[in-house]
């Protein structure tokens, strides 16, 4: 690539970043740090009655915590602001008037009813909704009339007989007829730009030289080269990536489960395995590889390995990377990232040894998938919070489980305070008293000493624990298993 790219997201702060949002963000990014080139963030807030402040605030802060950031915009101010596209009012209706001095818009007067009407009718008829163009050539006397009934007119793009056809850098050639497109609005009644405007006129003057999204705009781009053509700019070079479907192939909603960028970080996903996983999504990286780091994944980019069918989004194979991405994090970091979810579970983490907690950590970090399961497991290495399941004491009144954590009891009781090497020295000595080994071995001693029968690893359950609290647990299960 001769010169360096520049490419945009432009979110709408109307709802929280949807996971195919942030999918359409990152790939945008990683194009743009994969050939140096430069990554724009544009709001597109003009729908006032449903965009918000706190909205966009939100949708930067996922972003930020995904550690995908912008060289332009919110925060950024460059050279091809404003950044918002309600600040650039001025700039749309300047090429309007362009337009309408060109003869190649006009006002229409249609009601959303009559437009309404107007669908219905068409799709009785097997046809393809569209704008007939009831007042294409309306009268200035015909005008005038309806303005004076006080109808205020949106402004319609006259669409003639043509083909559009330009190349996919994913999807190779496209072409569309322009018989089946209609007239289509470019300034609504009020004064707002319609989207395909807008973002023409937008990305035209702030030199996007690459527009990647979803395959669900690949009839706005048929659109937006007209528009193109007529302005006179120069089109930028077009990719529509797959789209993110749900296990039974339709587009990813709600009622898939959990959709939105906040509702993943809520439950304790990692920011760097859910950045892993979208890039994977439709993707595909040398070898079959699928635990990547940032570095990899941009330095191995090509929109040519995005694919063109839909990417399945499977929560369970993001669980899956998430831990393989706690179990490989810093383990100070991890127990920075873990203190507001133990805190959720009714802990206060400010009177709580760091050392200490670090142990913790360490002991159930093979068990996590995701960073909200320390509420699963946090319990187990707080006295005050120990208590047997119905599961382990069933266990404990079966054959020879009791006498196991009698063997345990003894052992600890005649044992020098200690607190490194405990488990060995104990497992060593049941074991020669007991004859018993695997599952009857450790089976009693686990349910005793968490009061669970699955958890972390014991080895590092008493290491945390120490002597004393594992004899009072021990004394404890064999009361109640009696």
């Amino acid at each position: 690539m001769s010169k360096k790219p520049r490419v945009r997201f432009a979110p709408s702060p109307t709802g929280e970043l949807h996971v195919g949002n942030a999918r359409t963000a990152l790939l945008n990014w990683l194009f743009s740090r994969h050939y140096r080139g430069e990554f724009v963030l544009r709001i597109e807030d003009t729908d006032r009655e449903r965009t918000s402040k706190k909205l966009e605030g939100r949708i930067l802060k996922e972003l930020q915590w995904l550690h995908i950031d912008w060289d332009e915009g919110p925060g950024k101010p460059g050279a091809y602001g404003p950044y918002h596209q309600f600040e650039r009012l001025d700039i749309y209706k300047e090429y309007l008037n362009k337009l309408i001095s060109k003869d190649k818009v006009y006002p229409c007067y249609c009601t959303e009813e009559e437009l309404a009407e107007e669908r219905a009718k068409l799709l009785s008829m097997k046809q393809m909704p569209r704008y007939m163009g009831k007042c294409r050539n309306l009268t200035a006397r015909e005008r005038k009339e309806l303005e004076k009934k006080g109808r205020k007119p949106a402004y319609r793009f006259k669409v003639e007989k043509d083909v559009v056809m330009f190349k996919d850098l994913i999807r190779g050639n496209m072409r569309f007829d322009c018989d089946s497109m209609g007239d289509f609005i470019i300034m609504r009644s009020n004064g707002i730009p319609a989207y395909n405007f807008a973002v023409v006129v937008d990305d035209h003057l702030m030199e996007i030289s690459h527009v990647i999204r979803g395959e669900d705009h690949l009839s706005n781009t048929a659109l937006q080269i007209l528009l193109y053509r007529t302005l006179g700019f120069e089109p930028p070079s077009f990719a529509h990536h797959s789209l993110i479907l749900g296990k039974d192939r339709t587009k990813l909603s709600k009622r898939h489960g959990s959709v939105s960028v906040s509702e993943f970080r809520r439950k304790g996903i990692l920011p760097e395995a859910l950045l892993n996983y979208l890039s994977l999504l439709g993707s595909s990286f040398g070898e079959g590889k699928e635990v990547c780091s940032v570095d990899e994944i941009v330095r191995d980019f090509s929109l040519e390995r995005t694919g063109k069918s839909g990417a399945i989004f499977d929560e369970a194979k993001l669980n899956w990377l998430n831990g393989i991405y706690i179990r490989k994090y810093d383990l100070k970091e991890l127990t920075e990232q873990l203190m507001p979810f133990i805190t959720d579970a009714g802990y206060d983490c400010h009177s709580i040894k760091r050392e200490w907690m670090y142990s913790v950590v360490d002991a159930v970090r093979y068990n996590l998938t995701d960073l909200s399961d320390i509420i699963h497991y946090i319990d187990i290495f707080f006295d005050d919070q120990y208590k047997l399941s119905d599961d382990a004491i069933s266990l404990l009144k079966e054959d020879e489980a009791l006498d196991v954590v009698k063997q345990v009891y003894d052992t600890l009781i005649h044992m020098p305070s200690r607190r490194n090497g405990i488990y060995d020295s104990v497992i060593k000595a049941v074991r020669e008293k007991t004859g018993l080994r695997g599952r009857k071995l450790f089976m009693p001693i686990r349910a005793a000493v968490t009061g669970r029968l699955i958890g972390p690893e014991l080895d590092k359950v008493f290491a945390v624990l120490g002597r004393e609290s594992i004899i009072k647990r021990a004394e404890r299960a064999i009361e109640l298993a009696r």
